[in-house]
């Protein structure tokens, strides 16, 4: 048997079959919102990686052994094909270059520990530990100043990964000093679970899987 529907319930039919496709592309274009951030997210990640890999003693190796080879097909070429000779030595030059920025930035990272642990907010920092304290508005100011003079742009590539509060970010600026989660604890007046939780929140928001605290340690202990 057929049943009639009224226009009453064809116009609430008619409305919440509206309502429901009105949901689903919202859905769908949320969802493709996430995807693309993340993506994006993850392209930052992969350059900054590329740029940490560019000053490794592996890349700088595999340079020099590049440059020796190039000087001996150079060498042999003599006078000979003087537009190949000179590709040549234009990518000779850009592997000297490419290995000077690496020297020089081995030299800062090496050096940037000294720098941080002599200066005077880590001594600042470390008294209040003694004194079981938390930081002030300032000293997180002056520890920031520091961190970024050490690891140039450091708080500007943070934040182009994710759009952290003052407690994702204050944490992240004191693992990048390497101190203990319980020292980051006393500091930022939370529990030691609680910085535990903030650090593997953070690797999954930046790269959209599940990782642990040292996951999130490690990322940011290489940038």
């Amino acid at each position: 048997m057929l049943t009639i529907l009224t226009d009453r319930e064809w116009t609430m039919l008619c409305l919440g079959s509206v309502v429901y496709v009105s949901l689903l592309i919202v859905t769908i274009l949320n969802s493709r919102r996430k995807v693309l951030s993340l993506q994006e997210r993850l392209n930052k990640v992969r350059a900054m990686q590329d740029e940490q890999l560019s000053t490794s003693r592996q890349r700088v190796e595999m340079n020099r052994q590049r440059i020796a080879e190039l000087e001996d097909v150079i060498r042999r070429l003599g006078d000979e094909n003087s537009m190949l000779r000179l590709e040549l030595e234009e990518q000779k030059a850009r592997l000297d270059y490419a290995n000077t920025m690496a020297r020089i930035e081995n030299e800062k990272r090496a050096q940037a520990e000294t720098v941080i642990f002599g200066s005077d907010i880590y001594l600042h920092i470390k008294k209040l530990l003694s004194e079981g304290r938390p930081m002030a508005d300032a000293d997180w100011q002056q520890l920031e100043q520091v961190v970024n003079s050490v690891y140039t742009n450091f708080t500007e590539h943070l934040f182009s990964l994710y759009p952290m509060n003052d407690q994702d970010y204050h944490v992240t600026l004191l693992v990048k000093i390497r101190l203990q989660p319980k020292d980051i604890a006393t500091l930022t007046i939370h529990s030691k679970e609680s910085v535990a939780t903030t650090r593997s929140r953070l690797y999954q928001k930046v790269f959209g899987r599940k990782g642990s605290s040292k996951d999130w340690d490690d990322f940011v202990l290489g940038l």
